[in-house]
């Protein structure tokens, strides 16, 4: 596994928290007071005194009265205090720590006299850091660094192999329990991650039904072509009724390419164009043509405009044969699963302060099952007729590509409610 960013965040951090140390190292040392500890000051006090009474007592009694004086003395002065023939090994005594003095004794013999005192310490190096100080920055440096660059490189591993995963083809890849508790933007990208693999799961599961039912669908009226041809070559006579049934077959392949084509270039958005309509003439139009089939199965159709005048209305901007095409389909919809006897109300609203229109299509049909309300604007679900099903998925892409929302809903006393939200021109312009 490639380690380049943890190796960069490691050394980064290490070389930081390195330099960090030496310059408070280097900060002390400019910064530091160069005066003599008390205890010193004190010896270089006592010094003269002490040597003084050490001079008389040699120049009297010799070493040996030295060393009485110095078994009289504290431990700690008494320590300092020392004598030694010249000439002696015991006479090198550091200079710069020590007074001496050249006494005479009384066997006419010289003898050293000093008198060590903790003397001030030379000026060190400014970059002189004491191993202390060194170790710390190395060794806890690198701990911290090591943790830092783990802590910050350990989930984004785990992104990079989620995304191989992906690319490799497990769509059911997630990545938000294995990031943990973090709170913080990584933890945020993984969670985005998990919303696009699930979002591309249900895009490739949703193409997958999609080639099932169009090669269900299309497997039948082929079937139906070719039963068709071979009954007409068996018995002559009947050419013409299967060339009848040939056409029809043929028909309906025809509108299921078309309508799939219709659906493929609803998602892609290629059919929205720049057009300005009157969304009012529109569901007019698709509610004239609704109430002359609807006549045959004794079903009512009526109209609820609630809107401004022509003059005062806003216009929608797009295509007026798509958004027509999409009502109708509902219309029909609703027109298919309504009983004799029953009414379809349409209501047609326009809402000033939002720049909206809604239009509403409310049957008194048997309704769809509540588990299935989610799903009746996708490709072929079946809904009791037998039919390929795609009139409400092109209905529900063609006014996502307008920027509308599709919403169906069960009424309270029977039947299936549908909501169309459209925003006008102005609207438009407002979310852009």
């Amino acid at each position: 596994m490639k380690r380049r960013l943890f190796l960069k965040i490691l050394l980064a951090f290490w070389l930081t928290f390195l330099l960090i140390t030496q310059g408070v190292w280097l900060l002390f040392q400019l910064k530091r007071d160069d005066r003599p500890p008390p205890e010193s000051m004190m010896a270089e006090a006592v010094a003269p005194v002490a040597l003084g009474a050490a001079e008389k007592l040699i120049a009297v009694s010799g070493p040996e009265g030295v060393a009485e004086f110095r078994s009289s003395l504290p431990e700690s002065q008494a320590a300092r205090l020392s004598v030694a023939p010249v000439g002696s090994a015991a006479e090198n005594v550091d200079a710069a720590n020590a007074i001496s003095r050249v006494v005479r004794g009384p066997d006419g013999k010289a003898y050293r006299l000093s008198y060590r005192y903790q003397a001030r310490n030379p000026r060190p190096s400014l970059l002189n850091t004491p191993p202390e100080l060194l170790g710390l920055g190395l060794l806890g440096g690198l701990l911290f660094s090591a943790i830092l660059a783990w802590y910050l490189t350990a989930p984004i591993n785990r992104l990079r192999s989620g995304f191989e995963r992906l690319a490799n083809g497990d769509l059911e890849v997630r990545l938000s329990s294995s990031i943990g508790q973090r709170r913080d933007e990584i933890a945020d990208l993984g969670r985005d991650f998990d919303r696009m693999a699930r979002r591309l799961e249900q895009l490739v599961h949703a193409r997958d039904r999609l080639l099932h039912h169009v090669s269900h669908e299309l497997r039948s009226p082929l079937a139906r072509l070719q039963l068709a041809i071979a009954l007409g070559r068996q018995a002559p006579d009947k050419m013409a009724m299967m060339m009848e049934r040939i056409e029809q077959e043929a028909a309906r392949l025809d509108a299921l390419v078309g309508e799939l084509l219709t659906l493929a270039r609803a998602e892609s958005g290629h059919l929205v164009g720049e057009d300005y309509f009157d969304l009012v003439d529109v569901v007019a139009s698709v509610v004239e043509d609704a109430q002359f089939e609807a006549q045959s199965q004794a079903v009512r159709i009526d109209l609820i405009e609630c809107v401004a005048p022509e003059d005062e209305r806003e216009p929608l901007r797009g295509d007026a044969e798509l958004i027509r095409r999409a009502i109708d389909n509902v219309v029909r919809n609703a027109l298919r699963f309504s009983p004799g006897g029953s009414t379809i109300r349409i209501t047609l609203e326009a809402d000033s302060h939002s720049a909206c229109y809604r239009v509403y299509v409310e049957d008194q049909g048997p309704g769809i099952d509540e588990s299935a309300l989610e799903t009746i604007f996708d490709p072929f679900v079946r809904t009791g007729d037998g039919g390929y099903g795609l009139g409400l998925a092109i209905a529900n892409r063609a006014i996502a590509a307008h920027g509308g929302i599709l919403t169906a809903r069960n009424r309270e006393d029977g039947g299936l409610a549908v909501e169309i939200l459209l925003n006008s021109a102005t609207g438009m312009e407002q979310d852009q």
